[in-house]
C-alpha cells in the first residue's frame, strides 16, 4: 500500500493564508522565502515554492511535531522553537493553517507593549 502525503502549501496560497492573519505582513527575503511577519517579527515562512513551511511552536509542539516523519527542527531558527515541516509530513493543509495561525498569536504576544499598541493588539 503506499501512502499519499498532502500536498505542501504553494507560495500563492500560503502568502493569500499569511495576509489574512491580523495586522501580518509578508516580504520576500533571504533566498526568495516568503517571510510572514507581525510587528517586523518573523512567525513563519515558506522555503523555495513549494518547499518546507517554518514556523514557531510552543515546546510541547515542537517535542511532538519534531518526532513526526517529514518533520524537524528548522535550521538557524530550531533554538528558539521552530520546526520545518515538509510535503512528507503527516499534517493536512488544515492543521498545517493551524500551525500557522498559533505561530502568528506565539510571536504577537511576545511583542513589545509599544509594539502591540502601535498595532492595535494591546
Amino acid at each position: 500500500m503506499t501512502i499519499t502525503h498532502p500536498p505542501i502549501m504553494h507560495r500563492a496560497a500560503f502568502e493569500a493564508f499569511v495576509l489574512g492573519l491580523p495586522k501580518a505582513t509578508l516580504v520576500r527575503q533571504w533566498r526568495d522565502d516568503s517571510v510572514g511577519k507581525i510587528g517586523g517579527k518573523v512567525f513563519a515562512l515558506l522555503d523555495r515554492d513549494p518547499g518546507e513551511i517554518w514556523l514557531k511552536v510552543s515546546p510541547m509542539a515542537y517535542e511532538l511535531l519534531t518526532e513526526l516523519d517529514g518533520i524537524r527542527p528548522a535550521p538557524y531558527f530550531a533554538r528558539a522553537g521552530w520546526v520545518a515541516i515538509s510535503a512528507a509530513s503527516p499534517l493536512t493543509e488544515d492543521e498545517i493553517k493551524a500551525y500557522i495561525t498559533e505561530a502568528h498569536r506565539l510571536v504577537a504576544l511576545r511583542l513589545t507593549r509599544k509594539a502591540k499598541s502601535e498595532l492595535g493588539l494591546a
